[in-house]
């Protein structure tokens, strides 16, 4: 049996002068010099091995840009091409090809992780040795003239690289991850960190558990590994019942197995722990050209100041922001006039009103209800001026949307100087913001930190300011 040896010729590269080299093709396609007409018998053309020799130049600590997966025959094989990467950009190798060789040396019997140490480790000229992965796909004949193709096979070229992906997904991260400290990542160092607010590219979606995407904010970013929504609920789900002990029987056990034994589906059994969890991974987000804010929300703990920074705004700038006047169930006061400081309504109206959901949060005091009406805070965006709201953040799944498009603001507690400021107050106003950051940190906007109530107003003056003068990233669901 012969054994053809194809090498593929690529385009030199313009990030370095040797980026690709590639040996020069033999003079006959077959190793032996012979073609199947001057063989002993006939050749079996599908059982014929295909190899690839690349070579390329790796005189930087920039990752390759590929991982590496055992299949069920113990071969490796390239799981994926990170989009940008080195191998993305030269095209030399893509997904199911099999590597054989890496420098000659053979990857038989060597794990995943010591490959892909080695091949992070490698400096200068790195051949592989590769068998194609269009083999499994039919005959393996796309170098030979058309008029000699086997009958009854069919030519099966490998399609040009290009995003799978046509429109752009931009997605705003809702939670912090970080690969250095993922047991479940297939290849730390192809993982991206991101934090909280980050906005990212989305670049392919092919692989169940692990998306391809790229920093919105970093110039030339290469793709890397990111958690699918799908496993980061999973890991989620199954801190969470590890945490609280239910359902003992349900285990997750799979969190601590192989990597490739981890499911790719819910089980109906755990949907209760789904339903009891306020799961959040990423949200679809698409940027705007300025506008203004309809909105302004001030979150916080009790106590921070946001009253005091809501009545300064609205005293500096009368003719931009105001304060939708509350409701109330109790009887007006001798100088209280209706709609001044309160709206007074009977007790029977406001409780209609609020099975009507037109109400945006209620309360009790001293047997007297009081609410903000959704209504009183559209006649303030009516007038053309922002709505100042300083609620809860329960409220924000019915403000987070395009008709009141708030900019949300979170005033976070004075920072505590060990020794010097260590007040009782503090530390519980402290111990509070940080829950609610903690909580909640995926609907803000901007965090200021009120350690000076004069320097937090003129910091807030100017986020207002420049978000809504500049291109804005909102929910796509604001917009389609």
């Amino acid at each position: 049996m012969a054994l053809l040896q194809a090498h593929d010729v690529v385009a030199h590269e313009v990030y370095s002068d040797e980026a690709l080299r590639v040996t020069p093709p033999p003079t006959s396609p077959y190793l032996n010099g012979e073609s199947p007409d001057s063989t002993n018998g006939d050749m079996d053309l599908e059982n014929v091995t295909r190899v690839r020799l690349v070579q390329f130049q790796k005189n930087t600590d920039e990752p390759m840009g590929i991982t590496l997966k055992m299949n069920e025959s113990n071969h490796c094989i390239v799981a994926r091409i990170m989009h940008g990467g080195m191998i993305h950009r030269q095209g030399t190798l893509h997904v199911g090809d099999e590597i054989r060789e890496i420098n000659s040396i053979s990857v038989a019997n060597q794990t995943v992780e010591q490959l892909q140490r080695m091949l992070r480790e490698m400096r200068g000229s790195i051949t592989f040795k590769i068998v194609p992965s269009y083999r499994t796909m039919g005959s393996p004949c796309e170098d030979l003239p058309s008029t000699i193709q086997p009958k009854g096979r069919q030519i099966v070229s490998r399609p040009p690289i290009k995003d799978k992906m046509s429109v752009k997904i931009y997605v705003r991260a809702q939670f912090e991850y970080d690969p250095s400290k993922d047991e479940l990542i297939p290849c730390k160092e192809a993982g991206i960190r991101f934090q909280v607010g980050d906005i990212i590219q989305i670049i392919s979606k092919d692989d169940h558990n692990w998306w391809q995407g790229k920093l919105e904010n970093t110039k030339n970013a290469t793709a890397g590994l990111i958690p699918s929504p799908e496993l980061q609920e999973w890991r989620v789900a199954c801190i969470a019942m590890e945490k609280t002990k239910q359902e003992q029987q349900a285990s997750c056990t799979w969190f601590g197995k192989k990597k490739k034994q981890y499911k790719d589906k819910y089980l109906a059994k755990h949907n209760a722990v789904f339903d009891q969890l306020d799961l959040v991974t990423y949200e679809e987000v698409v940027k705007l050209p300025a506008f203004k804010r309809k909105t302004l929300v001030l979150l916080g703990a009790h106590g921070v100041g946001r009253r005091h920074i809501k009545n300064t705004l609205i005293t500096k700038h009368p003719d931009r922001f105001a304060y939708p006047i509350p409701h109330t169930t109790r009887p007006p006061k001798k100088d209280e006039e209706n709609g001044k400081n309160y709206f007074f309504v009977s007790h029977d109206q406001m409780m209609q009103d609020i099975s009507n959901n037109e109400y945006l949060e209620y309360g009790s005091h001293e047997d007297a209800m009081y609410g903000t009406r959704l209504e009183t805070i559209r006649k303030i965006h009516q007038l053309g001026h922002i709505a100042i709201l300083d609620v809860e953040p329960q409220a924000l799944k019915v403000l987070r949307t395009a008709e009141f498009a708030p900019y949300v603001v979170f005033i976070a507690a004075p920072t505590i100087t060990p020794g010097i400021n260590e007040d009782e107050s503090l530390q519980r106003l402290q111990k509070e913001s940080e829950i609610l950051q903690k909580t909640y940190a995926h609907y803000f906007d901007q965090t200021i930190i009120n350690n000076e109530i004069d320097e937090t107003i003129r910091h807030l003056e100017e986020a207002i300011d420049l978000v809504c003068t500049t291109s804005q990233w909102v929910p796509v669901s604001w917009v389609y």
